[in-house]
């Protein structure tokens, strides 16, 4: 048996492949076998959390059973009672495991062994269905279709982050034999890009230029040298994670599954709140229902402030704030976040000023790419803050 992560070679690709094409064959034929959904999980899991990863295995085991049995209890109380308290201790258990191993640097290493690949996704996923169960959303529920949500293996380690609902719908319903074939087509263009993005281009950034760029900067390149970093590393991010991305969405639409992208051409937004809009999209979207929505609804509703501007901002803090800490628990990713906050309250100040004054402001294709590249520099620079280098190089002085 050979164990690897997900993508992490073209060999997974083609045991991959092989292991999909029943699945393939039935839902060409309009079928659909939950059973040998079921055995690929096991599968996959395997192959991604066995051999010397047995720990991290067993920490998902573990993992899995703490929240079904959470999810399960829960929704069954909801059918009868609404208590907001339940509604939070339910929450902060279901957030528990995965601040426990965010924790451990602080609190004791042990607790790092809770940990295994893809804990933060899989708590976003377990958030979410106690967040819109409490809401009444979810109308249906049941042990085994929330572990396969929870555990669709395409997606498991890095996302993109899925909503229970809509992946419930596809669950168990076949797509279609014509719309399968839609998916089979847009799945390996996606997979194809995701060779290009991944093995290639981000390849070739990260591995044999950014090395480079690297020693150039710390053998004294000075500012300029810290640019380059800059524009070497932002790159480097965005096609290592689009093109895992690509390769997540790309398997599950060969499973039958429209799962939601994550990236949207991020570097030609026009300002950083439209930033976020395109970048990591299925986890901005996520931090914005279940956090800033969450606060504003608190604020508003307690009158906290008067100003909703004041409310929005105190939001957009904590929201980025917790992100930060999300990444981890050092001084660069705090100030990664802090630095995203204050720049969409900078963006959303400024779009009430043009609004305001739109009339007496230039428009047109030049500020619109003027913009662009504004935008695309200060998105760099908090990558830069994200990546830690400036934190390697004050070590250095």
């Amino acid at each position: 048996m050979i164990f690897m992560s997900p993508y992490e070679t073209p060999f997974y690709f083609i045991v991959f492949g092989i292991a999909v094409a029943p699945l393939g064959l039935l839902l060409f034929f309009g079928k659909k076998r939950l059973w040998y959904q079921c055995a690929l999980t096991v599968f996959f899991l395997y192959m991604s959390f066995g051999g010397a990863r047995y720990k991290q295995g067993i920490a998902l085991a573990a993992y899995l059973i703490f929240q079904t049995a959470l999810a399960t209890a829960y929704f069954k109380y909801r059918q009868k009672h609404n208590a907001a308290p339940v509604f939070i201790i339910a929450t902060l258990l279901a957030v528990l495991p995965l601040a426990l191993v965010k924790l451990s640097p602080v609190l004791s290493e042990s607790l790092s062994a809770a940990g295994f690949l893809g804990i933060s996704y899989l708590t976003f996923r377990s958030v979410q269905v106690v967040v819109e169960t409490r809401d009444g959303l979810i109308k249906e529920f049941g042990p085994l279709r929330y572990v396969l949500f929870l555990t669709f293996f395409p997606a498991i380690s890095a996302g993109p982050i899925d909503r229970y609902r809509r992946f419930s719908g596809e669950l168990f319903a076949p797509p279609g034999p014509d719309r399968y074939a839609e998916l089979v087509g847009q799945g390996i263009q996606h997979i194809f890009m995701g060779f290009l993005y991944n093995y290639i281009i981000a390849h070739l950034l990260g591995h044999m230029l950014l090395p480079l760029v690297k020693e150039y900067v710390l053998s004294g390149g000075g500012f300029l040298g810290i640019l380059y970093y800059m524009y070497v590393y932002s790159l480097y991010l965005f096609f290592d994670f689009a093109g895992y991305s690509k390769f997540a969405i790309g398997a599950a639409c060969l499973m039958g599954y429209d799962i939601p992208p994550n990236f949207n051409k991020p570097f030609s937004s026009g300002n950083i709140k439209e930033f976020w809009n395109r970048w990591h999209m299925t986890l901005s979207f996520w931090f914005r229902d279940y956090v800033y929505m969450r606060l504003m609804l608190f604020f508003l509703k307690k009158k906290v402030f008067k100003s909703k501007v004041a409310a929005s901002n105190l939001a957009y803090f904590a929201l980025f704030l917790l992100m930060g800490l999300w990444h981890g628990i050092t001084w660069y990713y705090i100030a990664y976040g802090l630095y995203h906050a204050a720049m969409i309250c900078l963006t959303d100040a400024w779009l009430r000023f043009k609004k305001k004054h739109k009339d007496g402001l230039p428009h047109g294709r030049f500020t619109r790419a003027l913009s662009v590249v504004i935008t695309f520099h200060a998105v760099c620079a908090g990558f830069l803050i994200f990546s830690g280098f400036l934190n390697e190089l004050s070590e250095r002085m």
